[in-house]
């Protein structure tokens, strides 16, 4: 009798492990798939175009990813509270603009230095928190609040310039592009610092821990005592400085600020966190899987030239990545819409 009931006790027990380890096994290939589809895309590119491991074409891809990542890291913290961000082509721009012209430039007689970076990013936390502001105080969706606070912003820099672009001269500036470390532009550097900033937050402060909470389930947030509306706000300001950095890179880059230096970055940016594995329902996700979503897109695109593919196609390959990137980053058991 004892040996009957012991054989079916065995078996419940060993059932559950089984399952457990498939599971954790399937967690474990969800969890890492982004950076084996760029270990996987990167030795397929390289096959069949030798030039891809070059270490200036590996230069090239570094530099095209600065400002797309830093974009990126931004969004990734409004994503994870189960919200969006489309603002971020305007709020570059008028951050270009802003220290296009308080360096030394084509339009005025300004030159006061590299201090003014500061007030660059300073303009991109000022129409993040706007975002914040406006999203929660009259209750808007994100989308509509970004996208309109994006228009605003970009039609803010067209008026200001009147439609033109200001030549940047400044020499201090333009060497952040220019300057290598260990064969890098301090451009890239700079990206990688901002990645250190945003793991930093994600990681090891108050602000990260809320901000995936909220993601998780807003109700159980604010029950756990999480000042829902406060971490909003903070994560579009925190969003905004972001992009103010971005706007700093892409004026060193193109020696050039207007209200159309950022367009088609946002495009890139929220392909890169999606590829990078987060969903776009919120409560997930780190600055590192973005570093790794924003070297697909970019790998991705540089084979691409390598390999000569139309530029027409080349769109239409992207637009089918996120496609497939958001089917199978979206946890279909979540039953409530992206906010």
């Amino acid at each position: 009798m004892n040996k009957l009931t012991a054989a079916p006790t065995r078996q419940a027990i060993r059932l559950p492990t089984t399952g457990t380890r498939f599971v954790s096994t399937r967690a474990l290939v969800r969890r890492f798939s982004p950076l084996l589809v760029l270990l996987a895309l990167g030795v397929c590119i390289g096959a069949c175009n030798h030039d891809f491991f070059d270490p200036m074409n590996l230069s090239r891809i570094a530099i095209a990813a600065a400002i797309p990542l830093t974009i990126a890291l931004g969004g990734t913290f409004v994503i994870q509270i189960g919200s969006i961000d489309l603002s971020a082509e305007g709020v570059v721009a008028v951050a270009a603009i802003t220290v296009s012209m308080l360096v030394e430039n084509s339009y005025n007689d300004n030159h006061f230095g590299l201090w003014v970076l500061a007030v660059a990013i300073a303009a991109g936390a000022v129409l993040g928190l706007t975002n914040g502001v406006l999203h929660v105080f009259l209750r808007i969706p994100s989308f509509i609040t970004t996208l309109a606070v994006g228009f605003v912003a970009s039609g803010i820099g067209t008026a200001w310039l009147s439609g033109n672009t200001i030549r940047v001269s400044d020499t201090a500036l333009r060497s952040i592009s220019i300057t290598r470390y260990f064969g890098l532009p301090l451009s890239v550097w700079i990206a990688v610092l901002s990645l250190g900033v945003a793991w930093f937050i994600y990681r090891h402060t108050l602000l990260g821990r809320h901000t995936l909470a909220i993601g998780g389930g807003e109700d159980l947030a604010r029950l756990s005592g999480v000042r829902v509306s406060r971490v909003r706000i903070a994560i579009f300001a925190l969003a905004g400085a972001f992009y103010g950095v971005a706007g700093i890179l892409a004026v060193a880059q193109y020696g050039q600020g207007h209200a159309l230096i950022a367009n088609g970055q946002l495009f890139v940016a929220i392909t890169a966190i999606v590829v990078g594995g987060t969903s776009l329902a919120g409560g997930n996700g780190s600055p590192m899987n973005t570093l790794i979503g924003t070297l697909v897109v970019v790998v991705l695109a540089n084979g691409m030239v390598l390999l000569g593919v139309p530029p027409y196609v080349q769109q239409g390959i992207q637009g089918l990545l996120i496609i497939v990137a958001v089917t199978l980053a979206l946890n279909r058991s979540r039953r409530h819409i992206v906010k």
